[in-house]
């Protein structure tokens, strides 16, 4: 009687771990790379389909729970005046600048608008920030006052443009541009 158990757990515990094998073999869990750097959560191969978080897709992700997923990512240019002169590489110091934003297909209501330095080091820096209120924007120019920015150290720099989806959200960022400070 003794062996019949010990067979009927044999039998069981391989059902189980072939089903464990073929289940890993359809999900196979992958690495994820966007713009150079690895997506944290990575992403799944599944049927020859690649799959990744919806979060890393970029923009406001929102889930209503009734099975609906939304991202809103309007298509946003960001260009950097130093006076009335375009520039996108920078010498190490001091520069008067304004950035100058572009959004358009914006088919969501925001609460807010901002644009943010990051330095290399990864310090973030609040240029100017705007609240839209209540008003929906489609199309719009968001324009900052001239600032001084020091860069500090020869490296990239990220100039972000960020959206508050609503009032007690956070700021999620939905576009960047790279400005380099060479020595």
């Amino acid at each position: 009687m003794r062996w019949k158990k010990i067979a009927v757990c044999v039998v069981v515990f391989s059902l189980m771990g072939g089903s464990l094998l073929f289940a890993d073999a359809v999900n196979q869990k992958i690495r994820v790379w966007s713009n150079g750097k690895e997506v944290a959560d990575g992403g799944y191969l599944i049927d020859g389909k690649a799959y990744i978080p919806a979060r890393e897709a970029g923009g406001v992700v929102s889930w209503d729970g009734s099975g609906k997923l939304s991202i809103l990512k309007p298509n946003v240019h960001i260009v950097l005046f130093k006076g009335d002169n375009v520039f996108g590489n920078v010498n190490v110091g001091k520069l008067k600048i304004k950035v100058l934003t572009q959004v358009d297909s914006l088919t969501e209501e925001v609460a807010a608008v901002k644009v943010a330095i990051t330095d290399p080091s990864g310090n973030v820096k609040d240029i100017q920030s705007q609240d839209l209120g209540s008003s929906k924007k489609e199309d719009f120019w968001f324009p900052t006052s001239e600032f001084t920015y020091d860069f500090k150290d020869a490296g990239k720099y990220r100039v972000g443009f960020y959206i508050k989806p609503s009032k007690g959200a956070d700021y999620i960022l939905v576009s960047e541009k790279v400005i380099t400070a060479l020595d």
